[in-house]
């Protein structure tokens, strides 16, 4: 074997444990975003809501759901005012989640942790996660901080 030979071969191992290394390294943080647990609290009778969990649960999430007769006292609990409210309402970490929120919105609020008390997919938007149906409406994912301040954090 020549001396050139040995040292692509040298450098092509190399690579791919480096290759192999960054894989290992993206798949772990991946799996940390997607198995966080999710607690929804949601009305024993409303469809959309087993829909969204269902979803959640396809999108990766560790999901836990509750019934819940009263949602006003979850809601009032994790401090969602009435205009941010939708049907369900979910913690992950320290975050809340309000109604039909995408996966990758919960997937980005994870990563990028902003000093937010939470999301909300004010109303029930048609064509949103657990809402598909014969139209999809536009709609705006809502951050929500710590004095009640609205910002749009993505646009669906």
């Amino acid at each position: 074997m020549s001396i050139k030979h040995k040292k692509a071969t040298s450098i092509i191992s190399m690579l791919s444990i480096l290759g192999f290394s960054i894989y290992i390294g993206y798949s772990t943080f991946n799996q940390k975003v997607l198995a966080e647990d999710i607690m929804v609290y949601k009305s024993p009778t409303c469809g959309c809501c087993k829909k969204w969990v269902n979803y959640l649960k396809k999108e990766g999430f560790s999901v836990k759901d509750k019934d819940v007769r009263n949602m006003g006292k979850i809601k009032n609990q994790f401090g969602v005012q009435r205009q941010f409210q939708s049907c369900h309402t979910a913690k992950i970490g320290k975050y809340f989640i309000e109604g039909h929120v995408s996966a990758s919105d919960i997937k980005r609020l994870m990563k990028e942790k902003p000093d937010i008390k939470g999301l909300s997919a004010p109303g029930m938007p048609m064509g949103s996660p657990g809402m598909e149906g014969h139209r999809k409406d536009k709609y705006d994912i809502i951050a929500i901080d710590k004095n009640n301040n609205a910002t749009v954090f993505s646009k669906h």
